[in-house]
């Protein structure tokens, strides 16, 4: 059964120079032939020429526009399609919009262009993906990362895996099914090595999720200390801009104030909290409780404390609790007279990993903060620009499952089971891989997936 032709605006919505309809499917050239006026057109409609005319609606010329045609399979859907560019006014993009609507085209679902590319084999399901992740991009961390997918670099290593996977396999079976031909059977010491590089492989994989999480998703992060620690100030001088109020006054901010930003190749979703104290301030004790609560909640906590001044009680309650979380401590204001103890410094060292000493007031020691995230989560050892990388929970779920399977296929021959045996693991695995990229994976995750996506995508 044939497609149905869609179409949709495929640039953003809003007023602009020019404007993109897309039109995709087997009717997408009668289509424009119905609504372009241009006599070069209607005589050749040559694939990826431009050519220039009118759409027509009702006998009038509404705009003046270029079309190009991609013939099948040779289009971003593997159909035949044609690109409108029209100017871009609100009103006569939609009208461009509904003369090819109501010339034989229906209005394309939410992802739906990308969605054929991925059923016609012009994409796999994990460069799909990534083709949301560069439209979503908000940084260039994240755009790198996306853009690697995109082109294919998740799929060039699962296709190394599964194709060691299968040598493996194929051989193993061989030795039985054909006994009498001449097959070199698989050496049991080969299929061990082989199967510890998948191991090792699969491992990689499933660490770079750390990485592409921390990039993409973005870390909960909570600020907190007590007040005028500088915490107000660090949340401005990662923001890059004063979206907190900062002032000599202890107790300035009585509420969580919060931002996504990044540092380095790391996104934080950034919470800046109210000072930690004891407090007879009716509001200001809210604001403590709603610190306390942030810091319960972060993934990854920056402790900041004031090495201009004396520790106190507060210092010591923040230090506590933050020890027990991902955090990173922040003796601030190094750039002022010391008078933390130090005794109480060397404390924060022992009981927290990861000590940066910065001024956030002039900035130094900023790049101590990067260095020490790109650390924590793996940046330092993954190029996001090249290497494969682990994009979403779907794909994680995928790799530990398949991982699983073949740490236990090396467990079997360890224990003497035969290489044969050791195949039906290992085929599971296979299965569990491509789950990540083919057709096996059911069309409900598939209508999931792309209905993320914007119209005209």
């Amino acid at each position: 059964m044939k497609a149905d032709t869609i179409a949709a605006i495929s640039t953003a919505r809003g007023k602009g120079g020019v404007a993109m309809i897309r039109i995709s499917g087997d009717g997408a050239l009668g289509i424009a032939e119905r609504v372009f006026s241009s006599s070069s057109f209607k005589k050749e409609h040559c694939p990826r020429k431009c050519y220039y005319g009118s759409i027509i609606r009702d006998g009038v010329a509404i705009d003046d526009v270029t079309v190009t045609y991609f013939k099948a399979p040779a289009s971003y859907t593997g159909e035949d399609v044609c690109e409108i560019c029209c100017h871009g006014g609100l009103y006569v993009t939609q009208a461009v919009l509904e003369t090819v609507l109501s010339n034989g085209a229906r209005m394309a679902l939410a992802g739906e262009f990308t969605k054929r590319a991925y059923i016609n084999g012009k994409l796999t399901l994990s460069r799909a993906e990534a083709v949301g992740g560069v439209i979503d991009a908000l940084n260039d961390a994240q755009l790198r990362l996306s853009s690697s997918q995109a082109r294919g670099a998740l799929s060039s290593k699962l296709s190394e895996i599964k194709e060691i996977m299968l040598e493996l396999i194929s051989r193993a079976y061989a030795t039985i099914d054909y006994p009498d031909e001449d097959i070199e059977e698989t050496d049991r010491e080969e299929f061990c090595e082989k199967l510890k590089i998948i191991s090792s492989e699969l491992q990689r994989l499933k660490k770079s999720y750390r990485a592409s999480r921390a990039v993409t998703e973005g870390i909960k992060t909570a600020i907190v200390g007590r007040p005028n620690a500088g915490k107000s100030s660090l949340y401005n001088l990662l923001s890059g801009e004063s979206l907190a109020i900062v002032t000599d006054i202890a107790g300035t901010t009585r509420d969580v104030i919060e931002n996504t930003v990044s540092v380095g190749d790391v996104t934080l979703r950034l919470a800046d909290t109210a000072g930690i104290r004891d407090t007879d301030d009716a509001v200001e004790r809210i604001g403590v409780l709603r610190a306390k609560e942030k810091m319960d909640e972060a993934e990854l906590v920056l402790c900041v404390f004031d090495a201009s001044e004396e520790e106190n009680d507060e210092d010591r309650f923040i230090l506590d609790q933050g020890s027990q979380k991902s955090v990173i401590a922040i003796i601030n204001k190094c750039d002022k007279e010391r008078k933390m103890s130090p005794e109480f410094e060397e404390r924060i060292k022992e009981k927290i990993k990861r000590t940066v000493y910065i001024s956030a007031e002039t900035g130094e020691g900023v790049c101590d903060i990067e260095k020490n995230l790109s650390n924590m989560y793996a940046l330092d050892e993954i190029d996001i620009t090249n290497d494969a990388v682990i994009a979403n929970a779907r794909q994680l779920s995928s790799v530990n499952s398949a991982l699983e399977k073949v740490d236990f296929a090396l467990s079997e021959l360890d224990l003497g089971s035969t290489p044969d045996i050791v195949c039906f693991s290992l085929e599971n695995a296979l299965s569990e891989l491509e789950m990540i990229d083919a057709s096996a994976i059911t069309e409900k995750i598939v209508d999931r997936i792309f209905s993320r996506f914007c119209v005209g995508k």
